[in-house]
């Protein structure tokens, strides 16, 4: 048995003794949109600090907890912050609870995050949902020996966002009255933000969206078999000719006067899948 295999199978148990419910639903919680679980009849809260082996969130927007409970009957757990390649974790160790998850029986993981606009047509406050990615520009959490525990040396990414879920948040949205847009992530290490050049190049590349995140969640969640459907908040646009800056507090910002179409969205996506 790998060290890995080890880590994630004592950080499973201490999990399923503090909360022994079944849970099929997951929930990663982008900069600025932890409000979401407002949604959520909290049953309860575990610190990342608290678990064995688990990363610890070090970034503003991201509070550091996993949060059990149900929307209208329905089970979920949310992680209230996320990890990242730039905090100075290994691209395994930001992946670390998807393979956590899929222990306690996920089967189905909902990802969001705040993300720069590329797509010339977007506008800040949109959101976007996420129907590919490209991930060079980022560490792949699968290198090293394969862990066949999770899944095989070579998986499969033709569709790393599942299309039914897409097609149901799509439908959903509809619904709900909020427009969504729909497009590309691509994935960097950040934490600096981009150039003007390298917006250019993501732009010209195929990319709608950029982000420091996600890209490596997904990869280890459709190794594992885990169905997988993302969102973004685009909090700035960054393929523009003006002299603007940009500050994390301000997408923290544009992230929280989106996080009332997010939250609904994402509520009623829970229920559905």
């Amino acid at each position: 048995m790998s060290d890995w295999l080890d880590k994630t199978k004592e950080a499973a148990a201490f999990i399923k003794a503090a909360y022994n419910q079944p849970v099929e639903v997951a929930v990663i919680l982008g900069s600025g949109l932890g409000n979401f679980t407002k949604e959520i009849i909290v049953e309860k809260e575990i610190g990342y600090n608290e678990i064995p082996h688990f990363p610890v969130s070090t970034v503003q927007g991201h509070p550091g907890r996993l949060i059990f409970g149900n929307i209208d009957g329905k089970k979920v757990l949310a992680m209230a912050g996320r990890f990242h390649y730039y905090e100075g974790y290994s691209a395994a160790e930001v992946a670390f609870p998807i393979r956590v998850m899929k222990l306690l029986g996920i089967r189905t993981l909902l990802i969001s995050n705040a993300a720069g606009g590329v797509n010339t047509s977007f506008r800040v406050g949109d959101l976007m949902i996420i129907n590919d990615h490209i991930s060079f520009a980022t560490i792949n959490p699968l290198i090293g020996k394969n862990e066949n525990t999770f899944g095989t040396r070579f998986p499969d990414m033709s569709e790393p966002y599942a299309k039914d879920i897409i097609s149901k948040a799509k439908n959903i949205a509809a619904r709900l009255g909020h427009h969504v847009k729909e497009g590309v992530y691509f994935a960097v290490t950040g934490p600096t933000f981009e150039t003007r050049a390298e917006y250019k190049m993501i732009h010209t590349l195929g990319g709608d969206a950029v982000g420091m995140s996600t890209v490596q969640e997904v990869i280890v969640a459709v190794h594992a078999g885990i169905k997988v459907f993302g969102m973004s908040v685009i909090t700035d646009i960054g393929i523009r000719d003006d002299d603007n800056t940009i500050t994390h507090e301000e997408v923290l910002e544009a992230a929280a006067g989106a996080e009332p179409k997010f939250s609904a969205i994402f509520k009623e996506l829970v229920k559905a899948v």
